[in-house]
């Protein structure tokens, strides 16, 4: 899988030929001929000399290597869903499943497999296991920014919500030995309250079977980067690292978008970080893990990417074209162009605004607007100036050295109307300020720019590379995004006030998928070319949920189609998008696979009942096996709709399996039940 999408192979072990080449026969012997006496005068012959003694046999030539079967590869693959968990297996509502999937891959010399699949858990979120380098450690753990534990109620607290992951290999690791970068989003309890742990997780692979198990856990540290906020869906770089993300910032002018104020100062508090060295703006960045071949992580942030609400990035096949997901209402559509493949550490950042009519039956034609061009480094060092980020009040108008923002009509010329998470805002970006407006108020600059800022929790992104498509998951449409409404407004290209946006949708609780066509020679708004042969031109919907009236066990939306798409991951070789749910209208959430030559739709995995799908990814190829990572968070996280008798097959089942509900989570992933899978034979 690109990003690593999921592409199976079965490890049948065929039985090939013994072709033995003999070696050849063995050398006839030659004689040796004796020396003839000289002639001497005129003397008589001497007699002959006698016959030599033969000569020894040559040795025998070499056996001939043993022939080797041609490699197969897949030509096509075929998904058989498992059914929806129901009260008759009370055992699938409490646990992550894949029991009934099932994979046919037909190869090129026209032979086919049928793989049972099935999930297998690598961890639970507070249970002790091997730390890296010595000792044992807490899965999930949470520690202030100085390393120590971070206690609650006199034990040390630990996350409950597995979220993005990477699975892959270090050059010079050990033997069988594969990693994978795991990081948590937040705690139930106490959501947004503590710095975020994000792991290493050093995996043996069984190089009979392909099967994974943990040998041991790194906590990397985060002290560098002030802490970690929110980490949400994460990524894996083309040149092998993990991308992560922090999904809600706190608003330094505390008016609504996203986190207040309130819990940045909880977050602080519990990090052991000083206030008076903090700022909100170090927050809402691309943070970027790189492992070592003995297991240990670093991580930096990209101060340069942009500050939303992002869910995650894709990187295209081009190492340098980023696209990534605004999980908010009144949401963008984010384009980051790197100056150099592999290295993010520089680059323009732009902003999508349609130009064409884009709902359920029309696509949208995208032009994109450029906000700037910037170094983490210079954005770093700006969110580091106290003297341009600290906010006061000026006359009833919130103001920093950025910008100036207020919540009511200031009847001033010079301020202009944006939609900001629902809401009317009235901004001023103050002279010369514009650089550290697009990337550390994102939101804001982008609206006053034009920007189609009227998405609704777009979450996750993945690309297609065979046909340049990408795909954004919108969890769900409402607000903002649906035609009509009082948030679904965007200012004009070139300043104006705010019309009705050209994307508009009906409402829909059960989201859909959106695909992007993706080319080159496109030209932003101010007419320059963009640097990429990988942009988004043209947006349509490409699959979509349906709302019901409540069902018998709870479902609101129709269990048999997708609920709040969150997570997608493509595979090249399978040809299939993976979709993973965030959904609280599906008692149960999953994992689906979506081939999209055929437009088939079926269910992979099943998550505990209430719980999120997290942590999707999938790699084609690693070390010639195939997997789908996924994890979940929140288990037995019921909505109203959810019956009791849900809750009560289901929960005896999360507690043994989870320690409880909202208390544990785990990560696995889905491969073969008794033998892992491959894509070649």
């Amino acid at each position: 899988m690109s990003d690593a999408p999921f592409t199976p192979t079965l490890d049948s072990s065929s039985r090939r030929r013994l072709l033995r080449m003999f070696g050849s026969a063995p050398l006839f012997p030659i004689g040796g001929t004796g020396l003839a006496a000289l002639l001497a005068g005129c003397a008589s012959d001497g007699t002959d000399g006698v016959n030599g003694t033969n000569g020894t046999n040559g040795t025998n030539g070499t056996n001939g290597t043993n022939g080797k079967d041609a490699v197969q590869s897949i030509v096509s693959a075929r998904f058989i869903g498992m059914a929806a968990p129901s009260l008759a297996t009370a055992a699938a509502l409490g646990k992550a499943s894949s029991d009934g999937a099932r994979l046919e891959l037909k190869f090129a010399d026209g032979s086919t497999q049928v793989v049972e699949l099935g999930y297998t858990p690598l961890m639970v979120t507070g249970d002790t296991v091997p730390k890296t380098g010595g000792g044992s450690i807490v899965a999930g753990g949470y520690t202030k920014v100085d390393g120590t534990p971070l206690l609650v109620g006199g034990a040390q607290a630990y996350s409950d919500c597995v979220d993005g992951s990477s699975l892959f290999t270090v050059p010079g690791a050990p033997a069988n030995t594969v990693f994978a970068v795991v990081q948590f989003e937040y705690q139930s309890a106490a959501y947004g309250a503590y710095p975020a742990p994000i792991c290493v997780l050093t995996l043996n692979q069984d190089p009979a079977t392909g099967a994974l198990s943990l040998k041991s856990y790194h906590h990397i540290d985060t002290a560098g980067i002030h802490g970690l906020w929110i980490p949400c869906g994460g990524s894996l770089s083309p040149w092998g690292t993990h991308l992560s993300s922090e999904e809600y910032m706190p608003d330094a002018f505390d008016q609504g978008d996203n986190q207040s104020l309130a819990l940045y100062n909880t977050f602080l508090a519990n990090a052991g970080i000083d206030p008076a060295k903090a700022s909100p703006y170090h927050y809402g960045h691309l943070p970027e893990v790189k492992v070592a071949a003995d297991g240990t992580g670093t991580i930096r942030k990209h101060y340069n990417l942009g500050r939303y609400s992002r869910e995650l990035v894709c990187v295209f096949p081009d190492n340098k074209t980023v696209l990534g997901g605004d999980d908010t209402t009144n949401g963008g559509l984010f384009m980051f162009i790197a100056d150099s493949a592999g290295d993010l550490s520089a680059g323009t950042l732009y902003v999508a605004k349609y130009i064409s009519a884009f709902n359920e039956t029309t696509p949208g034609n995208i032009k994109w607007i450029r906000l700037g061009h910037a170094t983490s480094a210079e954005i770093e060092a700006l969110s580091n100036n106290a003297a341009l980020t600290t906010v006061t009040t000026v006359g009833g108008v919130k103001e920093n050295g950025i910008l100036q923002s207020t919540t009511t009509d200031p009847g001033d010329p010079g301020f202009a109307e944006v939609k900001l998470n629902g809401s009317s805002r009235w901004i001023r970006v103050k002279a010369g300020q514009e650089k550290a407006a697009a990337f550390l108020e994102t939101h804001r600059y982008a609206a006053l720019k034009g920007g189609s800022l009227v998405f609704t929790k777009m979450e996750g992104t993945t690309v297609n590379a065979r046909d340049k498509l990408a795909y954004s998951a919108i969890s769900a449409i409402s607000a903002s995004l649906v035609a009509g409404h009082a948030a679904n407004k965007e200012a004009p290209l070139g300043g104006g006030g705010l019309l009705a946006s050209l994307a508009g949708f009906a409402s829909n609780s059960a989201g859909m998928v959106v695909q992007h066509k993706l080319g080159g020679n496109q030209a932003d708004s101010d007419g320059n070319l963009i640097n990429s042969d990988w942009v988004p031109y043209q947006s349509s919907m490409l699959i979509n949920g349906a709302q019901i009236g409540t069902d018998a066990l709870g479902n609101t939306n129709d269990q048999e189609r997708i609920s709040c798409p969150d997570n997608l991951k493509f595979s090249e070789k399978l040809r299939t998008l993976f979709i993973g749910e965030d959904s609280g209208n599906h008692v149960s959430n999953f994992v689906w696979a979506y081939e999209v030559d055929t437009g088939r739709l079926q269910r992979l995995l099943s998550a505990p009942a209430g719980a999120e799908c997290t942590g999707l990814h999938g790699v084609d190829d690693l070390n010639g096996w195939t997997y789908v990572l996924s994890g979940f968070q929140h288990a037995g996280e019921y909505t109203s709709a959810t019956v009791q008798a849900i809750k009560d097959a289901a929960g005896p089942v999360i507690t043994a399996n989870y320690k409880g509900a909202m208390k544990g989570a785990a990560i696995g992933y889905v491969s073969g039940k008794s033998v892992g899978v491959r894509l070649t034979k």
